[in-house]
């Protein structure tokens, strides 16, 4: 799920939860999931659809923030 539509999901009270988790392909880079109210999960995505990943958790709640989320869980 691209910024935008995060934004719009999150204000429209459809995310549930947010997720943190280190990326499964490389384990010193984070990513970002959300779950919906329906039960599926969305992947923050950039402009060319692939999975955003962090190398420093600090910059991912930045953006994570920036996104108007207010909690995530963080798993590792």
């Amino acid at each position: 799920m691209k910024r935008e539509r995060v934004r719009e999901c999150h204000a429209e009270g459809q995310i549930c939860t947010t997720h943190v988790i280190q990326n499964p392909a490389s384990s010193g880079e984070w990513i970002v999931f959300f779950k919906k109210s329906a039960g599926r999960s969305f992947f923050l995505v950039d402009d060319n659809d692939e999975v955003e990943s962090f190398t420093s958790v600090d910059e991912l709640i930045e953006t994570v923030r920036g996104l108007g989320i207010k909690f995530a869980e963080i798993h590792m």
